[in-house]
């Protein structure tokens, strides 16, 4: 099918289906959240494999198992349930953010992140981080206490400036890790380590 102005467009459908452009493969998995259809991606070429997950409301084994050999993910760390809980949000909008078809907080994100391959992870990259329910210091402290032996791996997507160029291929070196402001709020927030939104 092609659009209008000649661009191919392929549907796909979440369940099992794998694309391949040119050499990148391409393979979409299915995840809680409240749209239709919604899915998230695992992208492979040369034996290395991306993972990305944004906007799912919990974690399911199939999402555990579907990004446990990734060399790099990309992963939701959307917002600290107490900062969404005393924050500007109307509850109707508490609720479906912190709600198990809205988007991962910090505490169900760390668990996830216990679930990668230490031997394999090159990057975990926070994604997806709310200006107003969040920190990067929230962030980071929760990535880092879950999983101490990667913590000089984890990066922060910020929404107002792009990131440098990440080599998955190669071993992270201090010297050549983008620099992260980290100056966030440091307090500890009640319910901050408890695994649910």
């Amino acid at each position: 099918m092609r659009s209008p102005d000649g661009v191919e467009i392929r549907l796909f459908h979440c369940h099992g289906e794998r694309i391949s452009i040119g050499g990148l493969g391409i393979e979409p998995f299915p995840v809680p959240h409240d749209a239709r259809e919604p899915c998230q991606f695992l992208f492979g070429s040369g034996g290395i494999r991306l993972g990305m997950l944004t906007d799912a409301g919990h974690i399911t084994s199939h999402i555990a198992a579907r990004l446990k050999r990734c060399d790099a993910v990309l992963l939701e760390c959307n917002h600290e349930p107490e900062m969404l809980r005393t924050g500007p949000y109307p509850p109707r909008l508490q609720a479906r953010v912190g709600g198990g078809y809205g988007h991962l907080s910090n505490a169900q994100a760390a668990a996830l992140a216990r679930h990668l391959d230490p031997e394999r992870i090159r990057w975990l990259m926070a994604a997806h981080i709310s200006e107003k329910n969040n920190s990067q210091g929230h962030v980071l402290r929760a990535l880092g206490e879950a999983i101490p032996r990667l913590e000089d791996r984890i990066l922060t997507a910020r929404q107002d400036e792009p990131m440098a160029w990440l080599d998955v291929d190669a071993e992270p070196e201090a010297e050549s890790r983008p620099e992260v402001d980290t100056r966030e709020a440091d307090e500890t927030l009640p319910g901050s380590s408890r695994g649910t939104a």
